[in-house]
């Protein structure tokens, strides 16, 4: 059992409907015997919270989200992070870092670890980041001011959109970094320079709230306007999860095909999503449901026949890790279609428990997805089998099991 050392767990927002896997984690390091004290850098936007939230016992430190917002609260960390003895070293490693990357996302930073510096929580002993860029760098600044060793959770778009000279810094101050996809794992274990302090760490599902789905999926092929093939995808109206292509491929299926797509999310994208649908006359077909808890969430995977997302990589490299909502769908037996890139492979292996296609190929996914409406024992094979995969490779007592082990291991040598 780990001692009572409380853990300071840096967070970029709290609490956030589409971060079930962060809330989860950190769920399983209280259960495990872990004393946290969670720090936001944004308050939530969310209306609703899942029911994961309301377990979580670890008070909520809201940072100011800009500076001049709260500059008094800000002037009077400042006097005081001064004067602890590593604030020298914080302020030479700030400025390193401004030279390279002069944005006042840079100074936001430096304030936001002052004022963790000045508020430390009483009896932190540790601080962990969750998201290898700006929670990291506030983590990293705030380190080096209190003389408290730090530790990251790397995801996707944190690694993927940061500068490599950026990650390689941080990788060398970190204790240790774990990251959730293997693709990811072998892009920061380059960078670590050879320190060997980078860990592969699925994230896994707490498999108590997804139990199995007991139900039985009708076998509609779409060929019964009665009858219709339900297409569901949860997921932030955002560039790179590929809605766009997503509803492309929708309109190429054949007309005589009935099915209807259900979108679970909110985003920046929605409205210009769903002027996409008008333009292409698929618009009566589609609901778009908005942001929903995990128990909403949960039943609409048990309603449905298949889940799509058409993840890709962006321009500036933003891209997803492994999407939580594949496990999630896919423990719930219901067969996903995607694209392969970055940890999605490691989930899914095209037509042994899923399909894959390349992204931005509407084409293609449309093909996939004709190929599931029109064949529901096709549908059943592959759910079944991926079923058994996230049961025996993506419980999240695994991930809660690796993390305990590293974080006693380090407090064992301090």
């Amino acid at each position: 059992m780990p001692d009572n050392r409380k853990i300071v767990v840096v967070l970029k927002g709290y609490p956030r409907l589409s971060e079930t896997f962060i809330a989860q984690e950190l769920l399983g390091l209280e259960q495990a015997g872990f004393d946290l004290t969670l720090v936001a850098l944004r308050r939530p936007t969310d209306k609703k919270r899942h029911p994961v939230h309301d377990e979580i016992r670890a008070p909520v430190h809201y940072l100011p989200e800009y500076l001049h917002e709260e500059p008094l609260r800000v002037f009077r960390s400042w006097l005081k992070a001064r004067k602890l003895p590593g604030f020298k070293a914080a302020f030479s490693a700030f400025l390193a870092d401004l030279r390279r990357d002069f944005t006042r996302n840079r100074f936001r930073r430096l304030g936001q670890a002052a004022v963790l510096a000045a508020e430390w929580p009483q009896g932190g002993a540790w601080l962990h980041a969750h998201f290898i860029h700006t929670p990291a760098s506030v983590a990293r600044y705030a380190s080096l001011m209190t003389g408290t060793p730090w530790t990251c959770s790397a995801h996707a778009k944190d690694i993927w959109t940061s500068e490599s000279w950026e990650l390689a810094s941080k990788l060398e101050s970190t204790r240790w970094t774990v990251t959730c996809t293997h693709t990811g794992f072998d892009h920061l274990r380059k960078l670590a320079g050879g320190k060997d302090n980078v860990h592969l760490s699925y994230h896994g599902l707490d498999l108590t709230r997804f139990a199995p789905f007991e139900g039985a999926r009708p076998p509609h092929d779409g060929s019964n306007a009665a009858e219709t093939v339900t297409i569901l995808s949860v997921g932030r109206a955002v560039e790179k999860k590929g809605y766009d292509v997503l509803l492309r491929a929708l309109a190429l299926l054949p007309g005589s095909l009935h099915w209807r797509f259900e979108h679970i999310g909110s985003g920046p994208e929605i409205a210009t999503l769903k002027a996409l649908a008008s333009e292409l006359g698929i618009e009566a077909r589609i609901a778009w449901r908005g942001a929903l808890d995990q128990k909403d969430v949960l039943d609409a995977y048990r309603r449905s026949d298949i889940f799509a997302l058409a993840c890709r990589i962006t321009a500036d490299g933003d891209r997803d890790g492994l999407p939580n909502v594949l496990v999630e769908a896919s423990s719930q037996r219901l067969v996903c279609v995607s694209t392969a890139i970055s940890g999605v492979p490691e989930l899914l292996r095209d037509g042994e428990n899923g399909l894959l296609v390349p992204p931005d190929n509407p084409q293609e996914l449309a093909y996939a997805l004709e190929r599931l409406i029109i064949a529901p024992g096709l549908r059943a094979r592959l759910a079944d089998a991926t079923e058994e995969r996230v049961r025996t490779h993506f419980d999240n007592k695994v991930s809660i099991r690796q993390l305990t082990a590293l974080f006693e291991q380090e407090w064992r040598q301090t």
